[in-house]
């Protein structure tokens, strides 16, 4: 099969996540079975003829086309771009509107996605569907923070400018076990803070320390610190007047996973009953209280925000008032660990170089939730 530009037309992974609510876009996976279960397009079909392609083989895929539907427009998508080219160029020349998705999967790790918040002033919600990581930005009267930003910071460059913000600083509300940090990155090109607490800092020395009851200018506004331990023991909740950027403390079906800092299950009992603390103290916040996560798991609401009181009556494990059940919960649920974790984890601690090809070290799902 011929390889020339005109037989290479393609989507980009942004179009996609564009269209995820387009009943006329098929996504087809042709990844192995295994890769696919670990991570995907959510609501993508998969047929796992990876294998056979490589070896310019045609035969899984014609045998499947009972499963691909002739009426829409098929994406198909693999590792990095390059197989699913030729799946297309063959499913075209049998008739179907075929085309592949630019870069693949890891192209999908990528995508960022802005959502305004309507409920609440001045803050912009960045999700990658891609990973479940979701980021903040945070401005008021031109000025803007940042708050979990990825490495992509193009991304955050040009959603500021979209809305005439000058980007001042970077907040972390913890350090990642799941994704590269941009933070730093991000506040050395604008010769800003990069605030951080303490606890989780690790090896780290240029930030500025934040504690429970801080305060960080934005405009005219303030974001407040509440120390929320748990997930980590530095972990942070920040309040933007009626809002909670909940950090990976308190998500909208699960709460953060304690175990990122100790395996070990007495480590993992002692960082649950903080965490039991931790939410404790944030149901005493006003029932109206927008939540706004930092990951996601299958969840389909855009932006992703809910009330609090909300969460008290759909979150089985925020709106527990018994101890025990909730540390047992938590030991007993925890889900497999992000992948890469402890490199990710020494990269944002500053024991390991930030370079250039950390950026695959995060490419997956979602892991970090408790359960």
């Amino acid at each position: 099969m011929s390889n020339t530009a005109q037989d290479r037309p393609a989507i980009s992974p942004d179009e996609v996540a564009a269209r995820r609510d387009d009943e006329d876009l098929f996504v087809l996976d042709v990844r192995n079975e295994d890769d696919y279960e670990e991570w995907h397009v959510a609501g993508s079909h998969n047929v796992p003829i990876y294998d056979q392609l490589l070896d310019d083989d045609f035969t899984g895929l014609e045998a499947s086309l009972d499963e691909i539907p002739d009426e829409k427009e098929i994406v198909v998508v693999c590792v990095a771009g390059i197989t699913s080219v030729a799946a297309a160029e063959f499913l075209r020349e049998r008739g179907y509107d075929a085309t592949s998705m630019d870069d693949g999967m890891n192209g999908w790790g990528r995508v960022h996605v802005a959502y305004e918040v309507d409920e609440v002033d001045g803050v912009v919600q960045v999700v990658r569907p891609g990973t479940g990581c979701v980021s903040y930005l945070v401005h008021d009267g031109g000025e803007g923070v940042v708050v979990d930003p990825s490495l992509y910071l193009d991304e955050y460059r040009q959603f500021a400018a979209e809305r005439d913000v000058e980007l001042v600083g970077a907040v972390d509300t913890h350090a990642h076990a799941d994704h590269v940090s941009g933070g730093r990155s991000l506040a050395a090109d604008l010769d800003g803070p990069y605030y951080l607490t303490p606890t989780d800092a690790g090896a780290l020395d240029d930030y500025e320390p934040l504690e429970d009851g801080d305060e960080i200018a934005v405009g005219d506004r303030d974001l407040k610190v509440r120390h929320t331990p748990g997930h980590t023991p530095g972990s942070v909740s920040l309040e933007w007047g009626d809002a909670l950027l909940s950090g990976d403390t308190l998500f909208i079906d699960s709460v953060g996973r304690p175990d990122l800092e100790g395996s070990d299950e007495t480590d993992v009992r002692e960082a649950a009953d903080e965490l039991f603390d931790s939410l404790a103290d944030l149901r005493d916040l006003p029932d109206e209280t927008v939540v706004l996560p930092g990951h996601f798991s299958d969840e389909e609401i855009r932006p992703l925000a809910t009330s609090l009181g909300d969460l008290e009556e759909t979150n089985e494990l925020f709106g527990t008032d018994d101890r025990e059940a909730f540390v047992d919960a938590i030991v007993e649920g925890l889900s497999d660990e992000p992948a890469n974790y402890n490199q990710i984890k020494a990269i944002n601690w500053g024991r390991e170089p930030l370079t250039e090809e950390v950026a695959d070290l995060e490419l997956g799902p979602n892991n970090c939730a408790a359960n």
